[in-house]
C-alpha cells in the first residue's frame, strides 16, 4: 500500500463510518475502481479505532457519566437504578453479539463475506430497511405534533431486550455493505426510538466492538500482513474526518430525513450489479492474495 492508498482509504473511512451507507463497503470499493489491492478485513478494523477515537472525544462528557456511575455502582447500591449505570450495563449487552458473530465468523468475514455481488445485495437490502425505518419515523413525528400517534422512545426507555436487538442489528454489520450505523439506527427506529436516541445508542454501542477488533487486528502488523507506517496514516486521517462527520451527522438526523442515503446505497447496489453483469468489475476486484 503506498502513501496515497492510504491518504484516499483514510479519508473514506473517516467519511463513511458514521453515515449509514458503509464504510466497509466504500473501502473495498475504492480499492477495487482504483484497481488497488484490497486493504482487508485487519486494515478496516484498524482505521475504524481512529473514527471510534472522534466518537469517545465527540460523547466524552456521556461516556465519562457511564463509565464512571457504571463502576461506582458495583459497589454503591444505590446507584445501580441510575440511567447512567444502566446504560453501562446496556451497552455490554449490546456488544454481545457482535462479539460472539465476529469470533465465529471470522473466516468468512475476511473472505465470502467480501464478495462485491453480496456488498451489492445488502446496500440494496438495508438501503430499503432503511427507507422503512425512516418513513414510520417521519410519521409519528408528524402525527406526533397533532396527538394523533404516541411519542417515540428515548434512551431512558432501553430495556434488556431493546439492547440485544440493537446489538443483533450491529453485528448485521459484519458484512460489508450493511452499515453499522445504518443497521442499528435501522433498528432503533423500527423499534420506536427518536432517530437522535438511536443515533446516539448506536455510536456508544460501537466502542467496545471496534475498538476490540481493532485491538485483535492489531497483531496483523507485527505479522506483516498491514504496512505500520501507511495504516497508522490512514487511522489519523480517519480520526479528524470522522469528528467532522458525526458533528455534522448529529446535527443532521434532528431535521433531516435518511432518504438521500437510501437513494445513494439503492443506486450505488444496482450500479454494481450492472457493472458485474457487464464484465466491467469482477466480484471479487482487489481482493487480496493472502
Amino acid at each position: 500500500m503506498t502513501w496515497f492508498e492510504s491518504l484516499i482509504l483514510g479519508l473514506v473511512q473517516g467519511l463513511t463510518e458514521f453515515l449509514p451507507i458503509s464504510s466497509s463497503a466504500h473501502l473495498r470499493l475504492t480499492a477495487a475502481f482504483a484497481g488497488w489491492e484490497d486493504p482487508g478485513a485487519a486494515f478496516t478494523a484498524i482505521t475504524q479505532i481512529g473514527t471510534e477515537a472522534a466518537v469517545l472525544i465527540y460523547f466524552r462528557k456521556d461516556i465519562v457519566k457511564i463509565v464512571s456511575t457504571w463502576f461506582r455502582s458495583l459497589y454503591t447500591k444505590s446507584l445501580r437504578s441510575d440511567h447512567d449505570a444502566v446504560m453501562g450495563w446496556l451497552v455490554i449487552v449490546g456488544s454481545i453479539p457482535i462479539g460472539v458473530l465476529g469470533l465465529t465468523l471470522k473466516d468468512q468475514i475476511e473472505g465470502p463475506f467480501r464478495d462485491l455481488r453480496l456488498t451489492a445485495t445488502t446496500l440494496i437490502v438495508m438501503g430499503v430497511v432503511l427507507g422503512i425505518a425512516d418513513r414510520l419515523a417521519a410519521r409519528d413525528e408528524e402525527g406526533g405534533r397533532h396527538r394523533a400517534v404516541r411519542e417515540r422512545k428515548t434512551l431512558r426507555e432501553l430495556g434488556v431486550r431493546d439492547g440485544l436487538i440493537f446489538g443483533v442489528c450491529q453485528a448485521m454489520a459484519l458484512v460489508p455493505g450493511v452499515s453499522r450505523s445504518g443497521a442499528t439506527i435501522s433498528g432503533g427506529l423500527l423499534m420506536g426510538y427518536t432517530r437522535e436516541a438511536a443515533a446516539r445508542y448506536s455510536f456508544l454501542l460501537a466502542i467496545p466492538a471496534v475498538l476490540a477488533s481493532g485491538g485483535m487486528e492489531l497483531t496483523a502488523l507485527g505479522e506483516g500482513h498491514v504496512a505500520w507506517g501507511q495504516t497508522i496514516f490512514a487511522t489519523v486521517v480517519a480520526f479528524l474526518v470522522g469528528y467532522a462527520v458525526i458533528a455534522w451527522f448529529m446535527k443532521f438526523i434532528t431535521t433531516k430525513s435518511f432518504m438521500p442515503f437510501v437513494i445513494y446505497r439503492i443506486l450505488l447496489g444496482i450500479a454494481l450489479f450492472v457493472l458485474i453483469g457487464l464484465g466491467v468489475l469482477s466480484p471479487h476486484a482487489a481482493e487480496s492474495a493472502g
